[in-house]
């Protein structure tokens, strides 16, 4: 029986891949035709602009949130404004309620990034690429509603130059068949990757895995074939690209093996703003206040697990002394986007108070980028909490600091940021409440000096994720996609 039911899936697997790659044949053929229409009615729309300048189209529909996709964002076009400083620059987003101003002066306080003027294009569709308006095929759910937005994007203007730094694939083909842009691509984070098939297969409940599906065996088979045909269809997509950056390790690693295109693949470390913080001063004991300070820098999105370091705390309650506890302060440094955010900041504070630990927690929302450094510059341990990172900026800029980085033993604090050897340790990876908490009690009996070879030691392992590394690689990666330009 068993056999003839594996017999079975396998066969609809095979169909299911057949109607695949036919469906894919032909999206590309409507995609070729509808492509030499549009470039042949947009060829004016294109020239409108001054035709000896290079425009280029960053697409990025949430440039306002101030966390670390879009430190990138802004860095990318201040290091492109330094080298091509003829081109036109246009950022596509869907923040409409801020104006370019307002937009450009977060950057300045929150980056402390300076920009020439940029043209901002407005998106009406963001609605289309959120999770909330797909309950269920999430995924792909915003991917047909990032083709959406895409064609929002492409009618308000056609680009010389496609760059999108959110990981929106399924916008390649139209920009690269109906507008016929040279395509660059920065992935954070690949939409479907080995390890969720891999935590579908073996049935783990997650953010992204229900608890419903993961009981049931049907389910899960169907949820398995869902996601092979999309990620046949994300790598299809994906491959669009003429330049692909990813951000880690990590992520290279599961590009590759979703896109398979290797050769046009390059790893490009994110920018970390470590000049500053390694330039200050670490803070001996008797230097800070008498609170224990363990600092988190994440953006309040589910995936950051803001509850496992409630759970954490509570927990490390239990394993240290009551005097040592009353001076333990968790500060929880962190950007709301929007309303869902700010519940989840309330859902959180809730929990705090359900665990009794809400004495010992503060939430800082949308503080100035100043004022962050100095809560790391105070702090004594830095938490990071999330499964499979892409990179953790908010890791390197911890250790840069001189915190004690405690991060999520996957993704890209394992692969590419912190090392646990002794003679070489720069912090230490966890991944159950109960080994973040023993961690941390084992820090709290360190001697000055083990700390400060911890401390040392990571900040001058951090000196490979400089915003002027970024700015080098990142130039060296598209330069080929301005040379294409140039040869028309």
């Amino acid at each position: 029986m068993k056999i003839s039911t594996g017999i079975t899936m396998i066969a609809t697997i095979k169909t299911l891949f057949l109607l695949s790659f036919c469906m894919t044949v032909v999206i590309t053929s409507i995609f070729f035709l509808i492509g030499v229409y549009w470039r042949w009615r947009c060829s004016r729309k294109r020239g409108g602009k001054n035709s000896s300048k290079t425009v280029i189209g960053i697409f990025h529909p949430y440039c306002n949130a101030g966390g670390g996709g879009e430190r990138v964002l802004w860095a990318a076009i201040q290091a492109l404004q330094k080298e091509y400083s003829d081109a036109h620059i246009v950022v596509y987003t869907g923040d409409l309620e801020v104006d370019p101003g307002e937009i450009l002066n977060r950057v300045r306080r929150i980056f402390h990034i300076e920009l020439n003027p940029i043209e901002f294009i407005y998106l009406h569709k963001r609605k289309w690429v959120e999770a909330e308006c797909y309950p269920v095929f999430t995924l792909l759910g915003q991917s047909m509603g990032s083709i959406r937005l895409g064609f929002e994007a492409l009618q308000a203007l056609v680009p010389d130059i496609f760059i999108d730094t959110m990981g929106y694939a399924f916008t390649y083909p139209l920009f690269k068949y109906i507008g016929g842009c040279r395509i660059g691509s920065y992935t954070h984070y690949p939409t479907i990757s080995t390890d969720m098939l891999r935590h579908v297969y073996h049935r783990v409940i997650s953010h992204n895995n229900h608890r419903v599906i993961a009981r049931n065996p049907i389910l899960t088979g169907a949820k398995i074939i869902y996601y092979h045909i999309f990620a046949y269809m994300y790598g299809w997509a994906g491959r669009r690209a003429d330049i692909i950056m990813v951000n880690s390790s990590w992520t290279e690693d599961h590009i590759n093996a979703i896109w398979k295109c290797p050769l046009k693949t390059f790893r490009v470390y994110p920018p970390c703003d470590i000049e500053r913080l390694v330039a200050l001063p670490l803070l001996k004991s008797d230097e800070k206040d008498d609170y224990i300070r363990i600092v988190s820098v994440a953006q309040f999105r589910p995936e950051k697990n803001h509850p496992l370091m409630l759970r954490i705390l509570y927990e490390l309650r239990s394993i240290i002394k009551e005097e040592v506890w009353e001076k333990v302060r968790l500060i929880l440094i962190g950007s709301c986007r929007n309303e869902e955010d700010r519940k989840r900041v309330k859902d959180m504070q809730d929990l705090s108070k359900h665990l009794a630990v809400d004495e010992n927690v503060e939430f800082r929302i949308n503080i100035p980028y100043l004022e962050m450094v100095r809560e790391l510059q105070l702090g004594t341990i830095g938490l990071h909490t999330m499964w499979n990172e892409h990179f953790g900026i908010s890791v390197v800029e911890g250790m840069a600091a001189g915190l004690i980085m405690i991060a999520h033993d996957s993704g890209g604090p394992r692969a590419d940021i912190i090392e646990t050897q002794p003679g070489s340790q720069t912090g230490f990876l966890a991944v159950e409440a109960e080994e973040y908490a023993a961690i941390m009690a084992l820090i709290f009996k360190m001697t000055p000096d083990e700390k400060d070879e911890i401390r040392n030691a990571a900040r001058a392992s951090v000196r490979r994720f400089s915003s002027q590394q970024f700015e080098d690689e990142f130039l060296r990666t598209v330069k080929p996609l301005f040379r294409a330009k140039q040869e028309k």
